[in-house]
């Protein structure tokens, strides 16, 4: 009898420990996300990298069909058993908890990316403004160069095998500069569930146990590779949103193919824009009026893009991940995923974009 408590009350050992581990993230840093975690993510890549499809996805799903086959094999006992049916519950969290730390959650408690690359994170609202304009100059001038034309929407020649191929690209080039960045063995995957990825409003995702960087495929294809470069900074080992939106920008505009570099610089001018809306409706009408209206169309594409899935499934979701995020080390929940704005602005205020 006493065994069946043994997992539920582990669960409540693991959050207090995470509670202390959070405390040294130096310690994290050096022996988790520069030690262990090298090891398991090379290992898992290795191991699955080559498979054609994705496993992780795979393993998700008949997990979910066994999970609904056990309520519904045991909806009549739930009233009589409930008691244990909780313990057994938590058990499975309990496991799954422990796994989903040692194999990459514990990256969530490393050292922030501002403190590892010496980036301030303050910036004033004219730091935004010399930004964003220096990111529509280059963002006009990548779009003119692909199209030959202002007013004509980028569109991406690319399969999205040779996006898959193409992104290691940016990330060599980056880890010249950056050791940290260096990414190996690939194991990208086109997402088996896009669809319901697409109705819950996400583009991409990594998948922690098999460390497997899924895409949804269902994307529109000029978004497609940074979508790509942001969970493969999540595959060397970083958690923070924030951080993987900087990475996967650094890498994105490093790399050598334009179509690549535009996907970057479209997704950060978006944000930086989206940014100066909030803040100063003024100066946003003023910025939007120099941008070329062929990057304002691939914008009113993405939109139409997302509309066409936005219910209420997606803000279930967004809800439920914006929990997760905090929970983990995230204060700012999805608000984070733009908090690499402060990054970019501090980053490029010495240096050429």
């Amino acid at each position: 009898m006493k065994g069946k408590y043994t997992l539920p009350l582990f669960l409540i050992i693991q959050i207090i420990a995470l509670r202390i581990i959070a405390l040294f993230p130096e310690l994290v840093e050096r022996f988790y996300s520069n030690g262990w975690y090298i090891f398991i993510s090379r290992t898992s890549r290795i191991i699955l990298g080559k498979v054609p499809f994705s496993v992780g996805d795979v393993i998700y799903m008949i997990l979910t069909t066994l999970l609904l086959y056990n309520i519904w094999k045991t909806k009549k006992s739930w009233n009589l058993n409930w008691k244990e049916y909780v313990l057994k519950i938590t058990s499975y969290i309990s496991v799954t908890y422990l796994l989903f730390h040692l194999l990459w959650g514990l990256n969530y408690y490393r050292m922030p990316l501002f403190e590892k690359m010496n980036i301030s994170r303050d910036y004033t609202e004219k730091d935004l403004h010399i930004f964003t304009e220096k990111l529509i100059v280059k963002t006009n001038h990548i779009q003119f160069q692909i199209e030959h034309n202002k007013n004509k929407k980028v569109i991406n020649p690319y399969s999205q095998e040779m996006i898959f191929s193409k992104s290691q690209d940016g990330y060599n080039q980056l880890a010249k500069e950056y050791p940290f960045f260096k990414y190996e063995i690939s194991s990208k995957k086109k997402s088996l569930m896009s669809i319901p990825l697409t109705y819950m409003g996400f583009a991409g995702y990594l998948n922690p146990f098999t460390n497997e960087a899924q895409v949804n495929t269902k994307l529109p294809m000029v978004s497609f590779p940074n979508v790509m470069c942001h969970e493969m900074a999540h595959q060397i080992g970083y958690a923070s949103e924030s951080e993987c939106n900087f990475i996967g920008f650094l890498a994105g505009i490093k790399n050598q193919d334009l179509y690549i570099q535009y996907s970057a610089y479209l997704n950060a001018l978006r944000y930086c824009m989206t940014t100066i809306g909030i803040k100063n409706k003024a100066l946003f009408r003023v910025l939007k009026k120099k941008i070329n209206r062929g990057i304002l169309e691939n914008y009113k594409e993405n939109d139409r893009f997302w509309n066409q899935y936005d219910t209420f499934i997606d803000k279930g979701f967004h809800a439920i991940y914006d929990q997760y995020l905090k929970m983990n080390q995230q204060k700012d929940g999805m608000e984070s995923y733009s908090k690499f704005v402060n990054l970019m602005v501090i980053y490029y205020k010495d240096k050429k974009i």
